[in-house]
């Protein structure tokens, strides 16, 4: 039976215990219908089913029987039929639908039953053939369910329309029209006639054409058609609305029989249609009309709808300007699909397409500078349709973006860099030079520099003599000028000019992507140029490389394709034999440089020579590769280990590394193009590289090379000569090299190891015990790809043995098992595995611990429920281990069993498995807690936390209280975070900024995604998931809450934008009044008052001449700032009328309150301005000083004291010669009279604890 099926039916049968009674009903009959089978001996398979239920079906209606049971009936067939075979519902077909209609009448039956009899028939009418359909049953069944699509209950409407749509969008082959399409087309015509008087059934009837996508009857389409323009013309706005959709939908099928003239009338029709702008939500829709409209009659008619395209896109265009954000990105599309749909190859120079650029460039004018980005989109569209054809009818408009493109305040270079690259495609840079020169030797001229960045990442397909014309040229000109800047001292003209010389020489890349002319344009002047330019310019070294492989790679690929791409095949295969006569002489280059160039920054190199390695012939090869090895062999003989020191990274990016490495490097890159004897030369330089336990460095190189040669086709010579190796060499050569390995050569000695596994044959199985406890050590090795290298060859080694094999023992090690061979299998790999928990330290216990948890995750459908359950108890053992390492690993397979294990193996075992981690749920060490209510919430999850409370020991109830607590208040903030995050959607939905965003990313080829393990997501990744507390839920409910405010603020402030977007400023100019009639003047106005960001930007630190920053002392600036506060709060109080708080403190009449709430009038004399209370305050206290006398707190010259302990460096006191700071303030003994008392302190301190009270 269907594991689907199975699933469904195990559902109803756990809904016997059900409080619904329906849902009881459905699980009785469904264990009655069971037993049935089972006592007449039958399959429980759907047939079966169907047999019993059809049956049972016909007794009810036979005798009369109930409708509840009769209902039941119908819903397990509604859950059955879909699995039945077709061959099996076209014989019963007749009964089944004398059957239904006898049981129930489809008029005043209950709406769950009514849905049950839809779905049985829509999957019997499914399975029927055109014969079957030609049956007036069929018909009358299927003019049921059209009745049904109109129906008053929402529920059964929905489910006849879903029915009816299946049935018209599958028909029964051959047909490619339904045999039902004339009779729904016939109901559709009846309903929309009658649209005034009915307009409910209207409007459900729009629906269902709405979602019917279809070809309907030709004879129908136009009167449909008309009949939908008819209601358009009512003034009912949904219905209006929902005929615009259902004519899209009408209009997006591609098998539509309407002739030419047929469609000029109904578009003429639909244009005369176009509702107000402000109507956003049918101007949508009609803009939806048109484009899927003018698309299907492009191609009734190509030539007729281009002359009305020009026209068309006038009327549209409007759009963009004046409509709401959502109207100008559908108005965008709907342009962008008719320049894309509506211009034939044939008539790409005709003066149409002089019409549509006249009106597309319109839009840049400044009536739609806000919709900018929106029209060069459409330029680039247009750009892109017209391609070579766009010179030189589109040349204004180049110029005119250039234009814009080259103001400093321009705020769409980017949109406007897309045209440019467009218009670059098109025409090629010939052209688009010709049009827009780059002017750097012409100063008279605007100088267009800012271009060549733009051209690299452009130019495709472009003849390659081009560039060697003219552009060589210009940068050698550019590099003499740089150079004349040099001699004569000026570092800054030269810089310039150099910096444009590289950018000329990067040109080369897209001149080298698939150019049409390689054999003429690689004459030997421009080898030979390349070739010095490689040699000895360390600048332009990397570009020549970068073009060069593009070049070969783009070449390669073509030649062996099937068709030679844009080149064609012929011209492909002789591109690439030339570039092959030209690569021994780059090869030798290339070698030479390669061995000269530091070791840390030639990589590129090597991958510039293993793209000529890829066209070069293989006899060239061959004797390339002898004079490698033996170059090797002389520089192995003299080679020394090189000291630490010359292998760090800073040494290496100044000097090559030893010859032995670079000629190491040069054979393994060789490898896969080698031939038997090449490989077997290779295979024994690599072997002994591999034994050099000296120099890690030579032995990395060896196990990459093997791993290179292993790594070939199955039918290359590399690998047949690996083949031959295996047994002889390869395997006594890594199991005896095992202890000699150095660490920074374990990871190609890993995926070497992978590699030979993969092919072992069944006399090799050997091979995989005797390094298997490598691999399992290797996990936790520090490298994090050798890790997963490691892992990698664990799973390739259980794959191997899950194929089954003998594996002989006696090879194995020293030690010679019981029986002599053991048979290959998944339990096998586990045992191996396992065997390493009876080791003595804890590093290897804890890498098999892991090891088992990779491979439980990988392969645990292949193993039996038993032999898990046997290999938990024996970790969960490991658990309670008082080692952390250990007990950390078991913790991870106790997180993978919980995720993968069925829920009825995890059940039994759930005890055992709660009460070995809570172990360490104190424990915060390594996370050890966070992991053990990690565990807790998983199995929570799949348990149920129920589950997982019964069997939780009772001094540790209060963490599945907290769990509880946090689940609860996690849904909570959830669900209001979700409506959160709803409402901030639809208000970014709302800018036009987002529209535009989605309209580029509909133009460009998205889709990024987020690549991860799946392993290393439930043991490392799912952690943040977890609320480990009660602060963790608040803090979410916090941030739930600052989310809310922040949205709305951000509302608040796009609406305040967008209420001021009207206005606009005017650059002011100082050479003159602006001329409104300059093509750039739109680059002297501005969204934002200009104004205001001058004045923050003025509002810097002051300077002096020489440019030093002055820090004005604190004192003084406070001074001023109080100063200033002053009078602004006076100006204020001019301004908004007398602050008599203000008066209240500042007056001489007037008053405070002191610290009992008494009032003190002031008592200030002629001219004493000073304020009666001094407040002053910090971050951490607040201090009150009552205003003293002018003669109190100051010395004899009427300094205030401690002015000289005041620090002229720094804020705060220092130290002056033997007395402390804060010494400085003398006591008045007269104020000191009669303060001190035996008895009670100081009358002193009373006042002062008053004043501060």
């Amino acid at each position: 039976m269907d594991k689907g099926l199975e699933q469904q039916l195990q559902k109803l049968r756990e809904q016997i215990g059900s409080k619904a009674a329906h849902q009881q009903q459905h699980a009785a009959m469904l264990l009655a219908v069971e037993e049935t089978i089972k006592e007449q001996r039958m399959d429980a398979d759907p047939g079966s089913y169907f047999a019993a239920l059809l049956t049972l079906l016909e007794q009810q209606a036979g005798a009369g029987g109930s409708q509840s049971v009769a209902g039941a009936v119908i819903y397990l067939l509604s859950v059955i039929l879909p699995h039945v075979s077709q061959a099996m519902l076209r014989a019963k077909f007749t009964t089944m639908m004398a059957v239904l209609s006898q049981s129930l009448d489809l008029g005043s039956a209950e709406a769950a039953l009514l849905r049950s009899v839809i779905s049985c028939l829509e999957t019997v009418l499914l399975a029927q053939d055109a014969s079957s359909w030609r049956q007036p049953i069929a018909q009358a069944t299927f003019g049921s369910l059209l009745q049904l699509s109109t129906d008053s209950k929402p529920k059964i409407r929905k489910r006849a329309q879903e029915a009816v749509s299946s049935l018209l969008c599958k028909p029964p082959p051959p047909t490619a029209i339904h045999p039902a399409a004339p009779t729904a087309s016939r109901f559709v015509l009846d309903v929309l006639s009658n649209a005034k008087t009915d307009s409910q059934a209207a409007l459900h009837t729009l629906q269902l054409v709405k979602q019917t996508e279809m070809t309907w009857p030709a004879d129908a389409l136009g009167e449909m058609c008309a009949a939908l323009i008819q209601i358009s013309r009512l003034n009912t706005p949904f219905l209006g609305i929902l005929s615009f959709q259902a004519m899209e939908t009408i209009f997006s099928n591609a098998g539509m029989t309407l002739d030419e003239e047929q469609f000029r009338d109904l578009l003429i029709d639909i244009v005369d249609l176009k509702p107000k702008v402000s109507d956003a939500q049918s101007t949508e829709a009609w803009l939806k009309i048109i484009q899927k409209g003018y698309a299907a009659y492009a191609s009734a008619g190509a030539e007729a709808c281009f002359q009305s395209l020009p026209d068309l896109i006038e009327l549209v265009l409007p759009d963009i300007e004046m409509g709401k954000p959502s109207t100008r990105e559908a108005a965008t599309r709907c342009i962008w699909a008719l320049i894309r749909e509506c211009i034939p190859d044939s008539l790409l120079e005709s003066d149409g397409v002089d019409r549509v650029a006249k009106v597309l460039s319109s839009g840049l004018s400044y009536r739609y500078r806000e919709s900018w980005a929106l029209v060069f989109l459409l330029l680039a569209a247009l750009f892109q349709r017209l391609g070579a054809a766009a010179h030189p009818r589109m040349d204004s408009i180049a110029i005119e973006v250039a234009n814009m493109r080259a103001e400093s305040d321009f705020p769409f270079k980017d949109e406007a860099d897309a045209v440019l690259g467009a218009a670059l495609r098109a025409v090629g840079p010939q052209v688009f030079l010709e049009v827009l020169p780059l002017n750097i030797d012409n100063g008279q001229q605007p100088g267009r520099a800012w271009l060549l960045p733009l051209m690299r990442s452009h130019i495709r397909n472009a003849p390659l003599m081009y560039f060697v014309v003219e552009i060589l040229p210009l940068a050698d000109s550019l590099a003499g000028r740089a150079q004349h800047f040099t001699e004569q001292g000026r570092e800054i003209e030269a810089k310039i000019f150099g910096a444009l010389n590289q950018q000329v020489w990067a040109l080369l890349g897209g001149f080298c992507n698939v150019p049409p002319d390689v054999p003429e344009a690689f004459a030997p002047e421009f080898v030979e140029r390349l070739m010095r330019e490689l040699r000895e310019s360390t600048e332009t070294r990397v570009t020549i490389c970068a073009a060069l492989q593009t070049l070969l790679t783009a070449t390669h690929t073509l030649a062996q394709s099937s068709d030679g791409g844009s080149l064609g095949l012929q011209q492909a295969q002789m591109t690439e034999r030339h570039l092959a006569q030209l690569a021994p002489e780059f090869l030798a280059l290339l070698f030479n440089v390669f061995a000269e160039a530091p070791g840390a920054g030639r990589g590129y190199l090597m991958d510039t020579i293993t793209a000529f390695l890829a066209v070069v012939n293989a006899r060239e090869i061959s004797t390339t590769f002898a004079k490698i090895c033996a170059m090797l062999d002389q520089a192995l003989q003299a080679h020394r280990p090189p000291p630490a020191a010359e292998l760090t990274e800073r040494y290496l990016a100044a000097h090559p590394p030893p010859a032995a490495y670079t000629m190491a490097d040069l054979a393994i890159a060789m490898a896969p193009r080698l031939d038997a004897e090449g490989a077997r030369m290779l295979l024994r330089v690599a072997i002994l590289l591999a034994r050099q336990a000296e120099d890690p460095a030579l032995q990395k190189k060896g196990y990459k090379a093997l791993a290179r040669l292993a790594a070939q086709t199955e039918d290359s010579p590399a690998r047949l000569v690996i083949a031959d190796a295996m047994t002889a060499q390869l395997i006594p050569m890594l199991v005896e090299s095992a202890e000699a390995v150095a660490p920074g050569s374990r990871r190609e000695r890993l995926t070497l190891v992978a590699t030979l596994a993969r092919g072992l044959a069944d006399d090799q199985l050997h091979f995989i015990p005797a390094v298997i406890s490598e691999a399992i050590v290797a996990t936790k090795d520090a490298n994090e790809r050798a890790r997963n290298v490691a892992f990698d060859v664990l799973l390739v080694m259980g794959r191997r043995m899950a194929q089954g094999g003998a594996i002989n023992m006696e090879t194995v090690g020293d030690g010679v098992a019981a029986e002599s061979e053991q048979l290959a299998s998944m339990e096998e790999f586990f045992k191996m595995v396992a065997a390493g928990l009876a080791a003595q330290t804890p590093h290897m216990i804890s890498a098999t611990v892991a090891a088992l948890s990779r491979a439980l995750f990988e392969f645990h459908e292949q193993l039996d429920v038993s032999f898990i359950v046997e290999l938990m108890a024996t970790v969960l053992m490991f658990v309670v281990h008082n080692n952390r390492e250990i007990a950390k690993a078991s913790l991870g397979f106790v997180k993978v069993i919980a995720v993968v294990l069925p829920k009825e193996v995890l059940l039994p075992h759930l005890a055992e498995i709660v009460q070995s981690i809570l172990k360490w749920s104190h424990e915060y060490k390594n996370q050890m807690r966070l992991k053990c209510r990690h565990i807790l919430d998983r199995l929570a999850r799949r348990l149920g936390l129920d589950a997982v409370a019964r069997v939780t020991p009772e001094e540790h109830m209060k963490l599945i209280t907290n769990m509880r607590k946090s689940q609860q208040r996690s849904q909570r903030a959830k669900e209001g975070s979700s409506a959160t995050a709803a409402a901030a959607t639809l208000e970014k939905r709302a800018t036009e900024g987002s529209q535009i965003r989605s309209v580029a990313a509909a133009a460009a080829n998205q889709g990024k995604k987020t690549f991860g393990s799946a392993y290393e997501d439930i043991i490392y990744g799912s952690e943040s998931e977890l609320d480990d507390s009660d602060d963790n839920t608040a803090a979410l409910t916090k941030k739930g809450k600052k989310t809310r405010k922040a949205t709305h603020g951000a509302a608040s402030k796009e609406a305040a934008a967008s209420s001021s977007s009207s206005g606009a400023w005017i650059k002011e100019d100082v050479e003159g009044p602006l001329d409104f009639l300059d093509r750039a003047a739109f680059t002297h106005f501005s969204a934002s008052d200009p104004g205001a960001a001058k004045s923050r930007r003025s509002q810097t630190m002051p300077k002096t001449k020489n440019g030093k920053f002055v820090f004005e002392d604190e004192e003084p600036s406070a001074k001023a700032a109080t100063k200033g506060a002053e009078n602004g709060e006076a100006g204020a109080a001019d301004e908004a009328g007398e602050d008599y708080y203000l008066q209240s403190l500042k007056s001489k009449d007037g008053f405070y309150r002191t610290a009992n709430q008494k009032i003190k009038f002031h008592k200030r004399k002629a001219g004493d301005d000073d304020d009666d209370m001094d407040i002053a305050s910090d971050d951490n206290n607040i201090q009150v000083k009552m205003a003293s006398p002018p003669k109190r707190g100051k010395g004899n010259n009427g300094t205030p004291y401690g002015r000289e302990f005041r620090s002229k460096k720094a804020q705060g006191d220092v130290k002056r010669g033997n007395v402390e700071p804060y010494a400085y303030i003398p006591l008045n003994p007269k104020t000191m009279k009669g303060a001190i008392s035996v008895k009670g302190g100081s009358k002193r301190d009373k006042r002062v604890r008053k004043v501060k009270g």
